[in-house]
């Protein structure tokens, strides 16, 4: 088998059938096959999947890249394209990825740019594009490194990894395209939980003081860096929302470490 599409999902009836439909291609006529591991979904996400022929499996949740990492380990096809359960994949990229597959071998890895959407607009400054991410590589070569918030696939040494050779201007044919929080109650949830586990991550280093320069300060540099030295305010008034409540994400993210400090045992 060529090709396993690997993908966690939990609630995601509104997304899944679209990255499905995205990678019919690369999987039709048993070239391939689609791992999907779902957290224990309420709506119609496995049945949604499995109408797609993917093969659906149930766990409890153990945190973004362990459940990432069991479903590589369920996986049969020689190579691994691991997508987010609100991504797709262009049309450009799903010709390159077959003709990578089928006869490319210059590499055991390839890196993509990402289109993320904010709102439903293309978000295409502020450092948000081009997004790269590595997500094709060879079975057996890549995992997912175990860190609570933003895991990364981590390669075996002396792998080489391909940049294709894409247009990397805007409108690029060959891009994952990234469906990202529709609407501000998705994102506000989206920060809430992820700052939670960057502040478990902060704290799992030492203890943490309440400090005004990571609470106040450095979310306030990191607005004006984003939106104003990378040309965040050319994406509207949906960058500015992005922008603004990202850095509210960072100053979540420091004061929820120092209070998570607060009540963490002093190791003897």
């Amino acid at each position: 088998m060529q090709l396993s599409v690997v993908i966690i999902t939990y609630n995601e009836e509104a997304n899944i059938g679209r990255t499905l439909a995205s990678v019919q291609s690369l999987v039709a006529d048993g070239k391939g096959e689609i791992i999907v591991v779902d957290s224990g979904s309420t709506d119609r996400t496995a049945e949604i999947a499995k109408s797609y022929g993917a093969k659906v499996f149930v766990e409890e949740w153990k945190g973004y890249a362990v459940q990432k990492n069991s479903a590589i380990d369920k996986a049969q096809g020689n190579w691994i394209l691991s997508l987010d359960a609100d991504e797709e994949i262009s049309e450009g990229m799903s010709g390159l990825l077959s003709s990578y597959i089928v006869g490319g071998y210059w590499g055991v890895g390839m890196v993509f740019v990402r289109r993320n959407y904010f709102l439903g607009r293309w978000i295409r400054h502020g450092g948000f594009y081009p997004d790269r991410k590595l997500r094709l590589f060879w079975h057996g070569l890549g995992r997912f490194e175990e860190r609570a918030v933003h895991e990364d696939i981590k390669m075996q040494k002396d792998c080489e990894i391909v940049n294709p050779a894409y247009d990397i201007q805007m409108g690029s044919p060959v891009a994952i395209i990234h469906h990202s929080y529709p609407n501000l109650s998705d994102y506000i949830e989206h920060m809430n939980r992820y700052s939670s586990l960057g502040a478990e991550m902060i704290v799992a280093k030492g203890k943490v003081r309440f400090s005004f320069v990571n609470i106040v300060l450095r979310p306030l540099f990191t607005f004006l860096y984003n939106y104003f030295f990378r040309l965040g305010f050319l994406d509207g008034r949906e960058g500015l929302l992005l922008h603004l409540y990202h850095a509210v994400y960072v100053s979540w993210k420091y004061a929820k470490a120092w209070e998570l400090s607060q009540k963490k045992p002093i190791s003897s």
